[in-house]
């Protein structure tokens, strides 16, 4: 890359320290405030003193203000730096470990320019591949802390009141909860009636709902109090309560986000590709989707992406010993991505299914046995990305035959 100066970006919470080089070696320290206004002054002041050729600004992974602030000048090439990957350059330089802002601003600023050619310059993806990705984030996160709220619902419920997570099957149903925020306690539900039962469960959208509260009335008949403690029941019931009323507001705003995902994804130029593949449906096909974008050029090779999201293992190794283990550094939502799509497609994909299963029985865990499915499956999507080809099972169990593949023969011995 052709650069007529280098910035190093160490951030902080009110200000961010800077190192400045030009190409000549001239080197300059600078204090940049986080407000838009005095960011897009400062780029534009840096244009001035380097108005011909390309700026390389450094900072590490997660200082997306900055990042979103700077993606509009064309003459910028973003360098996101591994957070590990800069402090393992400083613990390497420092033994003692002493660090401030300036000092790693300065070696941000070395570390770029001794590896520019290494490191890969961050593009902004189109809009709409941008917009599925942070929604799908953003969606993933609500997820996650609705399941937090499940567990814990759970978790309280067997402290007192057990019998409820058996007469719905689940913690997460919407049914339970519309029963417990009604009867939170045992002693309580004693008083429903079987009408009161079917309302509440017809309000939950639960079908046949006069069977299920007839059934649900003979349950309550025949259980047992699990303990008679006032302050037990008083306290966990409030909790109980507690944790759907924080539950049901996530489940409206994740539908929110699903509808938004499904506008943006309604004319997505490659949904056909993704929308094709066994188990991906409406959550997973669009991030599948955004985690290769719409730029044909970014990835050349299946081995890349593999590598980036963590999936492909590590192989290490020192004298005549060598071992080989998980990634432990990654994009963590691609990570999670690729992983929840292989597990996905498992109920939807005979071939997919025996290759777990192969793995099981070799002896990898469970976990470890979804990476390797992952692995395989993110050259399927390569190829399919790069040709613009859907996927079709059985091109891809043919392939398998003409390839003598164990796991063609376990197919066929199914």
């Amino acid at each position: 890359m052709e650069w007529v100066a280098c910035v190093g970006v160490d951030w902080g919470d009110q200000q961010h320290a800077c190192m400045v080089q030009s190409r000549e070696g001239t080197r300059k320290a600078t204090r940049l405030g986080n407000s838009p206004e005095e960011i897009h002054q400062w780029i534009r002041q840096l244009r001035e003193q380097y108005p011909n050729g390309t700026i390389v600004v450094a900072l590490e992974q997660g200082q997306w203000s900055l990042i979103y602030a700077l993606m509009v000048y064309e003459f910028v090439a973003l360098v996101p730096l591994n957070p590990r990957a800069s402090k393992a350059y400083r613990e390497s330089l420092r033994l003692s470990g002493a660090s401030d802002d300036a000092s790693d601003a300065a070696l941000i600023c070395d570390f770029v320019i001794k590896h520019v050619d290494e490191l890969r310059v961050w593009r902004a993806d189109d809009v709409r591949t941008r917009k599925i990705r942070m929604l799908s984030e953003q969606r993933r996160s609500l997820v996650d802390q609705r399941t937090a709220f499940t567990h814990a619902l759970s978790a309280t419920l067997k402290e007192y009141f057990p019998q409820v997570l058996q007469w719905f099957g689940s913690e997460t149903s919407p049914h339970l909860r519309a029963f417990v925020s009604r009867w939170p306690t045992l002693e309580q539900a004693r008083d429903a009636s079987e009408d009161q039962l079917t309302a509440t469960l017809k309000s939950s959208g639960k079908r046949k709902a006069s069977v299920a509260a007839r059934e649900v009335k003979e349950k309550i008949r025949a259980a047992v109090a699990l303990t008679y403690d006032r302050a037990i029941i008083e306290v966990q019931s409030l909790h109980a309560r507690s944790l759907i009323a924080l539950i049901e507001p996530l489940d409206e705003q994740i539908a929110k986000y699903d509808q938004a995902i499904a506008g943006t994804w309604a004319d997505y130029p490659d949904r056909e590709i993704f929308d094709s593949l066994p188990g991906a449906g409406a959550v997973m096909a669009p991030r599948l989707a955004v985690a290769f974008g719409l730029d044909r050029s970014r990835y050349d090779d299946a081995r890349e992406i593999q590598n980036y999201s963590g999936i492909a293992p590590v192989t290490e190794q020192s004298g005549r010993q060598r071992w080989t283990h998980a990634r432990w550094g990654f994009p963590t939502f691609l990570h999670q991505t690729f992983h929840e799509f292989a597990q996905a497609s498992l109920p939807k994909c005979k071939w997919a299914k025996s290759f777990y299963d192969q793995q099981r029985e070799r002896g990898a865990a469970h976990h470890q046995a979804i990476r390797s499915l992952a692995f395989r499956w993110i050259r399927i999507l390569f190829r399919m990305w790069k040709t613009g080809q859907p996927y079709h099972d059985a091109r891809y169990v043919e392939a398998l035959k003409q390839k003598h593949s164990s796991i063609a023969d376990r197919l066929a011995a199914a």
